[in-house]
């Protein structure tokens, strides 16, 4: 990291660091009250500033992906210590895709693979957005795990980026030993977009007759881009995610011609949820996806699946991102590590 950007991340460390108070003081004061929730005062103070720094009008792919650079390399966590990290690859359908590989410290070697996908709508987003989220799940889930820079749009449009995740979760599941964890089986996981690739993952394994991961990781999942929901309209300003950035992705995700109730695009509609891997579902409160995250874990419940759910309702959209600057981001992102390792060891019902 350059000079100059650790001095910025530093100074946004001891910004967030101040008093709850001076910081919704800043932030024009008053306690953010939505739908039942209090917004944590970091993610308050970090929503107001970015309405003092509107991204306008000319908003492109590229400009709002060298935002979200910058803001996880200011806000971002750090590497859990002892995790050893190495560049890797996974062939792919279009070519070879870019992967990292995590290997934690102490790890099982009973723990299967986990293969995991980024935030970003489709269409922003990289291994660094997801990198100290990653380190982390490997270190305190005690499992490998590989991270995929799948294609975006919309230079790749809807079903380019699910077809690389699918691809590299097969390639994980069958050449696991490459990183110390058996082969024949691997767990999926995401958030956001990735979340959605993961639960469809399932859904076409299921369809394909393939047995299914051991683990499906869902993080604020996106898995209904054809139905309105409450929280549609209650979090439709939120921080960092607000129902205009969702409608500004699908436009670039989506071809004219893609049915936004495709189960591929919107899983929750797949009418049988019988026989899918068992989940760790977690949703952000100040988030317009957080209804259809809930209702997807609730599917999963009621067609048989063990599901952990947790909603954690002081935070927003996009918080595994967040771990460096505020804490309690990174206390919920270390509970759903945990809730990885036991979902692993068959501990959720």
């Amino acid at each position: 990291m350059a000079a100059g950007s650790r001095g910025r991340r530093l100074a946004a460390r001891a910004l967030l660091a101040l008093p709850a108070p001076v910081l919704r003081a800043m932030a024009g004061g008053g306690v953010v009250y939505q739908g039942g929730r209090t917004l944590d005062p970091r993610f308050q103070f970090l929503a107001a500033q970015a309405r003092r720094r509107p991204l306008g009008g000319d908003l492109t792919p590229e400009s709002l992906r060298r935002a979200n650079a910058e803001a996880v390399e200011m806000l971002g966590g750090d590497r859990a210590p002892g995790v050893r990290v190495e560049a890797s690859s996974v062939p792919g359908p279009a070519g070879t895709i870019p992967a990292r590989a995590y290997r934690p410290p102490r790890q099982d070697p009973d723990a299967p693979l986990m293969v995991y996908a980024h935030f970003g709508g489709g269409v922003i987003g990289d291994l660094d957005t997801c990198d100290a989220f990653a380190a982390q799940l490997a270190a305190i889930a005690r499992c490998p795990v590989l991270s995929i820079d799948y294609r975006l749009a919309p230079e790749h449009r809807f079903p380019a980026g699910l077809e690389d995740v699918l691809a590299a979760y097969r390639w994980g599941r069958d050449n696991a030993g490459r990183f110390g964890a058996p082969e024949g089986r691997a767990a999926i996981g995401g958030d956001s977009m990735g979340g959605a690739f993961a639960a469809t993952v399932c859904q076409e394994l299921k369809r394909a007759g393939e047995p299914q991961p051991a683990l499906q990781l869902l993080v604020y999942p996106c898995v209904d881009v054809a139905s309105e929901t409450p929280s549609m309209t209650t979090y439709a300003d939120a921080f960092p995610l607000s129902r205009p950035i969702m409608d500004w992705f699908m436009a670039h995700y989506l071809s004219p011609t893609d049915d936004p109730a495709d189960v591929r695009l919107s899983p929750i509609r797949e009418p049988d949820l019988s026989g899918l891997a068992p989940a760790v579902v977690a949703t952000a409160g100040f988030d317009p996806l957080v209804d259809q995250g809930e209702a997807y874990a609730r599917r999963l419940k009621a067609a048989g699946a063990p599901v952990a759910y947790r909603c954690y309702d002081a935070l927003a959209h996009g918080f595994t991102a967040f771990t460096g600057g505020v804490p309690a981001a990174d206390a919920a992102c270390r509970e759903i590590a945990g809730l990885v390792r036991e979902g692993l060891e068959g501990r959720i019902a």
